[in-house]
């Protein structure tokens, strides 16, 4: 036996290496076995809805309740697999959750970890945003494909609008702009599902390469904050601001992505929890937007609506709230707890529960999960070794680089010589790998710090941690950093936060830097002997005021949650083999805006209230909406002259402020596609450096900015250009007058308004009449 076992383990690896297939990932429909030719939901050749009604049909009531759950078990006398419907992948496939439907655990041990979702959105480019998609889906189905994975529905984009500065999951989004975050929607729902940029590619049997979901429907953007949490918030949210604000990135999701899920969120909205209301699920989503697809609770979002919003008097009616409203599937077991008590209590009907499980059948028939093994379909050429690929890998370090913002840059400190003598890095997010990769992230390919990356360019550059904790900063060794930068020649401060001062389930409560981070800062910028430059890894703004009236700080850089290849990202910028390009997707407050409520979810200003996004608030800022400096000048001008647009509306009217308008649903879309114009720019690279930058199109009213009304300016539109130095482009926006020029009036109808607009590029300016 012993000379046995050698020669077995020779044989085993000939095995692994040569003869044997690796067990193909769950799937239903095999056709090695003779039953599955029985079954109509077994025949491809069939529509989707018709074979998903066939699967329903055949369930008994306990079976069919059972599949009502995020973890849905397998159906083993029909040869229908458990199945997992929780999967993350915000910013790269993810082994989140307590029931993950992602393992790392097999021949797939990490995947690519891109940047935090508001770092991406500071590129302002929806192209590199639809690639970064592509990628998660296909390492998805990688993933899926080598066994790894118990589902393919990923729980991602968040596309909930960053309306306070301290929420702590506005990382995850892409910032406070209702354009900006739809256009992110879109690129990401088809990039991920596998369709094309443009949406007209005709997937391939109707095959996903992996289904989105888009949350949290809606007017969701406080988790806890001075005790109150998302389990119990109420926002009373205007009809105008939700349709001007809250709700338009998700109708773009819906109409031009195509997203196969909707998540509906744990707040209430005016009173009604979002997963029991069927005018959000039903009549907006898939009356009025077309939605097919499925839609889940967030998780125990139902059981909370009998357990602490008091909403349902009994956890049936609770049951019966979510069903008939249209929700298909609870993350939880609430439903599979008390849908039989609620179906013999009449409270719902079996017609109720099969609506639910055709959409949610619908989607893994979509998924290629019903035609027998997916590695032989559609997708199933994706292997492990797509996961983490070079290629892979090199996207993410290229959106690293294009969203980092240079927010200050005095006598063009930035960017360091290579041959600096000495240099100090200081700071507790230097040498923090986890930090780069914010929430919602997996395992990722590599990593490298701040610190490794800087060595890279200054090998004997020296540390300190300056915060003896972390960065809570409640204890700093200011002496010892002080006494580390009066030796170096320059300095990098690398400060901020991380994950235990911004996430899921806490905002913040001030907008100041933590502890005694300030104190670190000032001190080793006094001390140095040139002035210093300072990194901010954070998602949320931070009030660095202090720093910008600074002249020992001479250069600001804000690296948001950077991903896998961050480090090197932030060191190629610091000395100069890249150029800064990105601008920011929110706006930065001052510590003094933690005077307004977090639950006043008002987006206009009103009295002493100051309204809030680069829309509608009325205060001092730290930094605007969309800035972001470069190593190079931009000039821009528009090549278009000025124009005047007529809307022929029998029904125009005059508001309140004897304004004329037309409502935009009395135009009907043939008078919006009518009511278009081009607009070309001409933009100049008129610096010393090569550049990649987003150009930001803005649109005002000639009286916009009036308290509780029109938005102070409006973005319309953003293009990324790539110019040599000395080089120029001419970029053209198309503006659409209900698309771009519309708002809402006090009972949630847009409306075009009569009158002088002014279109704004930097400093130029061009005027466009409305006439109605």
């Amino acid at each position: 036996m012993a000379k046995l076992v050698p020669l077995l383990l020779v044989l085993f690896s000939l095995l692994l290496l040569h003869g044997v297939d690796p067990a193909p990932p769950p799937h239903a429909c095999d056709p090695s076995n003779p039953t599955t030719k029985l079954f109509q939901f077994c025949r491809t050749d069939l529509p989707i809805n018709q074979r998903a009604r066939d699967l329903v049909s055949r369930l008994t009531i306990d079976e069919k309740i059972s599949q009502l759950v995020n973890t849905a078990p397998g159906i083993p006398r029909l040869g229908v697999p458990a199945y997992e419907w929780w999967s993350e992948a915000l910013h790269g496939v993810a082994d989140v959750g307590p029931t993950p439907g992602i393992r790392f655990n097999g021949t797939v041990k990490a995947a690519t970890s891109f940047p935090q979702v508001i770092l991406t959105a500071a590129s302002f480019d929806s192209y590199q945003w639809f690639r970064i998609a592509q990628v998660i889906g296909k390492e998805a189905r990688g993933v899926y494909n080598a066994g790894q994975a118990k589902g393919m529905t990923f729980w991602a984009p968040n596309i909930n609008i960053f309306r306070d500065p301290r929420w702590g999951r506005g990382q995850e989004t892409p910032g406070e702009d209702p354009t900006v975050t739809g256009a992110y929607a879109v690129a990401y729902v088809r990039g991920l599902q596998g369709d094309s940029f443009d949406g007209k590619k005709t997937l391939s049997g109707g095959h996903l390469q992996a289904s989105a979901c888009c949350k949290h429907f809606t007017a969701y953007d406080l988790d806890r904050w001075k005790g109150i949490t998302r389990y119990v918030f109420n926002a009373q949210v205007s009809l105008a601001d939700l349709a001007e604000t809250y709700q338009p990135p998700f109708k773009k999701c819906i109409e031009e992505g195509r997203a196969s899920g909707i998540m509906c969120a744990y707040n209430r909205v005016s009173g009604i929890p979002s997963c029991a209301d069927p005018n959000l699920l039903t009549r907006t989503a898939r009356g009025l937007w077309r939605f097919h697809g499925y839609i889940t609770s967030d998780c125990d979002a139902v059981s909370i609506i009998y357990d602490e919003q008091g909403y349902a008097k009994t956890p049936e009616d609770a049951v019966a709230d979510v069903l008939k409203a249209g929700m298909d599937v609870n993350c939880g077991s609430y439903l599979q707890k008390h849908t039989k008590s609620a179906l013999q209590q009449n409270k719902v009907s079996e017609s109720d529960i099969n609506r639910a499980l055709i959409n949610l059948f619908s989607v893994r028939i979509r998924l290629g999960l019903f035609n027998g093994d997916p590695t032989k379909l559609t997708y199933g050429n994706i292997s492990p070794n797509d996961v983490c690929s070079p290629s892979h890998q090199s996207l993410a370090l290229e959106a690293a680089r294009n969203g980092i913002v240079l927010l200050k840059n005095a006598f063009k400190l930035l960017p360091l010589s290579k041959r600096t003598a000495s240099l100090a890095v200081i700071g507790p997010n230097a040498y923090a790998a986890r930090t780069l990769l914010g929430n919602y992230a997996g395992p990722p390919c590599k990593s490298v710090t701040p610190l490794d990356a800087i060595r890279g360019y200054v090998k004997n550059a020296v540390y300190h941690k300056g915060c003896v904790d972390s960065v809570a900063c409640s204890n700093a060794a200011v002496e010892q950093a002080v006494a580390v930068a009066r030796n170096a020649d320059r300095v990098v401060l690398v400060m901020g936060l991380d994950q235990t001062q911004e996430k899921e389930d806490m905002d913040r409560v001030d907008l100041s830097l933590p502890g005694k981070q300030r104190e670190l800062i000032t001190s080793v910028a006094k001390a140095s002997k040139n002035p210093v430059v300072l990194v901010l890894l954070c998602g949320g703004p931070v009030d660095v005021s202090f720093a910008t009236n600074d002249d020992k700080i001479g250069s600001i850089i804000w690296a948001g949650y950077p991903g896998e290849a961050g480090g090197i990202a932030l060191a190629e910028i610091i000395f100069g083999d890249h150029n800064p390009g990105g601008r920011l997707p929110v706006t930065w407050y001052p510590q003094s805006f933690v005077n307004v409520k977090m639950t006043d979810m008002r987006m206009r200003s009103s009295g002493g209230y100051p309204g809030r996004t680069y829309r509608f608030y009325k205060g001092s800022k730290v930094f605007e909406f969309g800035h972001g400096l470069s190593y190079t000048t931009y000039a821009y001008k528009f090549r278009t002259l000025a124009q005047a647009l007529y809307l022929n509306q029998s029904k125009a009217e005059t508001n309140s402020d004897s304004v004329r308008y037309a409502l935009v649903s009395e135009m009907g879309r043939g008078g919006c596609d009518l009511a278009k114009t081009k607009v070309s720019v001409v933009v100049e690279n008129q610096g010393e450096m090569d550049g990649k930058h987003p150009v930001l199109m803005f649109a005002k009213h000639e009286r916009g900015g009036e308290e509780g009304k029109r938005a102070e300016k409006q973005l319309v539109g953003f293009k990324s250009v790539v110019l040599s130095k000395g080089e120029e482009a001419e970029v053209e926006f198309e503006i659409g007058v209900c698309e771009n020029l519309s708002r809402a009036n006090e009972v949630g109808v847009m409306v075009v308004e009569q009158g002088k607009y002014f279109l704004t590029v930097g400093d130029s300016e061009l005027p466009l009449s409305v006439n109605v």
